[in-house]
């Protein structure tokens, strides 16, 4: 199976050659790599240059934004050649056996728009070689469409294989969303046949960077409104689920999105911003240890006046 992995990068020079070095040294025989420049200012382009590979490619870009950059470097000849692609994001790092059991997955799945594998969190000042953490998460063994929609499943495309015959079909990343663009992309891909799960140990190691857009974005409910209207708006979406179940489930991770984001801003220490949210979110997908932590971001709130 040929593989071409895509790596979008901006201003963060300091990451990308382990990035770049890992997708190199990947055992699957037929491989591409293709690094898209997105306008950085940092030192990218050096980094790129000092990476001395016939298999490697770049393209730079004036700042179009993670989607445009991923489906320019899909665009690419040595990725339209490519019988599947994988996206890396420019500060992680895949296994040395990644692509050769993520190939094997989708190969072994005829049916399958994607393969997908475990991924793990890694600290900012990690490097590959060392040893994953305890916090690794595991494949479900399926994802339905509904799951997709309800909540991001995966880390980023780092650890999901898919297929060129379903990528062409998706017509690829929304360019006009600046955040959550992988989250509206997964359901339209699911749309093009199911997720092979890969369970067992890694396949993408997720750097945990403190000035990352994640990092900022994530406790910000807004940044994720165009991508979730994207979804309410589609049409396919729509036949395959039905015009009456489509808004039910949307409005169903506006709720668990809530719930998320306050999750996350009551571990930052903010539990008096956080309690809004999580009551708006409570019912999202509800589990009885909701209310334990309903409970403690009251409490927590109503005795620290500094929570923001």
């Amino acid at each position: 199976m040929r593989v071409a992995v895509i790596i979008a990068a901006r201003d963060i020079a300091r990451f990308l050659g382990d990035a770049i070095g890992s997708a190199l040294s990947q055992s699957a025989g037929d491989l591409s790599v293709i690094v898209v420049d997105d306008g950085s200012t940092d030192q990218t382009q050096s980094v790129i240059a000092g990476q001395s590979s016939p298999r490697l490619h770049s393209l730079h870009t004036s700042g179009l934004g993670v989607g445009a950059a991923r489906n320019l470097g899909a665009r690419h000849p040595a990725a339209m050649v490519a019988d599947a692609l994988l996206f890396l994001d420019g500060d992680d790092w895949l296994s040395t056996d990644a692509l050769s059991r993520l190939t094997k997955t989708l190969t072994a799945s005829p049916d399958a728009a994607a393969a997908y594998g475990s991924f793990a969190f890694m600290p900012e000042n990690a490097s590959p070689g060392g040893r994953p953490s305890h916090d690794i998460r595991q494949p479900a063994p399926s994802l339905s469409l509904d799951r997709l929609i309800l909540g991001n499943r995966f880390a980023n495309g780092g650890h999901v294989l898919i297929r060129q015959t379903a990528w062409q079909a998706t017509g690829g990343f929304r360019e006009d969303l600046r955040f959550a663009e992988d989250w509206e992309f997964w359901p339209r891909l699911r749309l093009e046949g199911p997720f092979a799960a890969l369970p067992g140990p890694p396949v993408l190691m997720v750097r945990r960077r403190i000035g990352s857009m994640m990092h900022g974005a994530a406790t910000d409910p807004a940044a994720y409104a165009a991508a979730l209207s994207a979804m309410a708006d589609n049409p396919r979406l729509a036949r395959a689920l039905g015009v009456r179940r489509l808004p039910r489930l949307i409005r169903q991770a506006r709720r668990e999105l809530c719930w998320t984001i306050g999750r996350e801003r009551l571990r930052r220490g903010l539990a008096r911003s956080a309690l809004p949210l999580l009551l708006r979110g409570f019912f999202g997908q509800f589990r009885p240890q909701r209310g334990i932590i309903l409970f403690h971001a009251a409490w927590v709130a109503g005795s620290d006046k500094s929570g923001r």
